[in-house]
């Protein structure tokens, strides 16, 4: 028999609890599509067919019924295996997972906590929430909302926020107010699912254009041949926040409000291992606001960090 993943039972354990592949993909926060693929191996892999499905409905074939408690029972005693293996090891390992920003002093603020190992699978806010729920990570530096982690069961603190700013064409430089950007929104929702609902917010709230593209040129060399062609300056992801501008573009800053992108740093609303809550103190205590409550801040109205408006 292949090998079964960890990942895969926890996908199959929210199926079965919520009987609707688009309320666990969402659950999950994972794709749809994805979600099914996994099903489809691991039914491959166990030789047995765990749910009956067609159009309307889902449910639990007799195999997945009686898969179901012992299924749990593994993915209970996995989890006690890392608090046990830790505490063998004299310093709790915690497993990080991250979009594209970690603190620059993460290694001197844990040392004395915990063994911290970042994990290389670098992916989307949405995918990294969506691991640390399902056992796959201990902790995640991404962007999340209000929204999330209440359907997650997950908590966050604020560890980091950039100032998002526009890149235009033309030696014209300045500040631009967010009404006169416009703001890219990408048909690529797996990859690009947490940026299109901040941009799309962003839009709705600052008078910001949208323009929809299909070509995942959110960040990278692609985003600066949008830039060209559009007309107004366009707001960079934190994604793109160093990357070096070419010579025939400028940066401009963005006020009327200034625009923020906020970092949470998550972890499951049960946890209990002291490496764990030990990790997020070590990592978010002294943060400070970082400018995001400020008179011109904007931040999305379901942030965890926004004050009512």
């Amino acid at each position: 028999m292949a090998r079964v993943e960890l990942r895969q039972l926890r996908y199959f354990v929210a199926v079965a609890e919520e009987l609707n592949f688009g309320r666990a993909a969402e659950r999950l926060l994972i794709a749809g599509p994805s979600l099914s693929q996994q099903i489809k191996a691991l039914e491959r892999d166990l030789g047995v067919r765990l749910f009956d499905r067609d159009r309307r409905s889902v449910s639990l074939t007799p195999a997945g019924a009686a898969l179901l408690p012992p299924t749990r029972a593994l993915l209970e005693q996995a989890d006690d295996l890392k608090r046990r293996a830790g505490r063998l090891a004299g310093s709790e390992s915690v497993r990080l997972g991250y979009v594209n920003w970690l603190p620059p002093d993460l290694t001197s603020r844990t040392a004395a906590v915990a063994k911290v190992h970042i994990d290389a699978w670098v992916a989307p806010s949405h995918t990294q929430a969506a691991r640390v729920a399902d056992g796959s990570l201990d902790l995640a530096v991404c962007w999340v909302r209000n929204e999330d982690l209440k359907r997650l069961g997950l908590r966050g603190r604020l560890i980091g926020a950039d100032r998002l700013y526009a890149v235009a064409k033309g030696l014209r430089t300045g500040d631009v107010r967010a009404g006169d950007t416009d703001v890219l929104i990408d048909d690529d929702i797996t990859s690009w699912q947490s940026w299109n609902v901040y941009a799309e917010e962003l839009a709705r709230t600052t008078g910001a254009r949208e323009v929809r593209i299909s070509d995942g040129a959110i960040t990278g060399p692609a985003f600066f041949d949008h830039v060209r062609r559009c007309r107004r300056p366009v707001v960079n992801s934190p994604k793109g926040q160093t990357n070096p501008i070419p010579p025939d573009l400028v940066r401009r800053e963005i006020v009327e409000p200034k625009i923020y992108w906020t970092w949470s740093l998550v972890w499951r609303e049960n946890e209990d291992r002291p490496g764990v809550l030990d990790t997020v103190d070590a990592l978010c205590d002294g943060v400070g606001d970082l400018g995001i409550h400020a008179p011109d801040a904007w931040l999305p109205v379901d942030d965890p960090y926004a004050l009512p408006r």
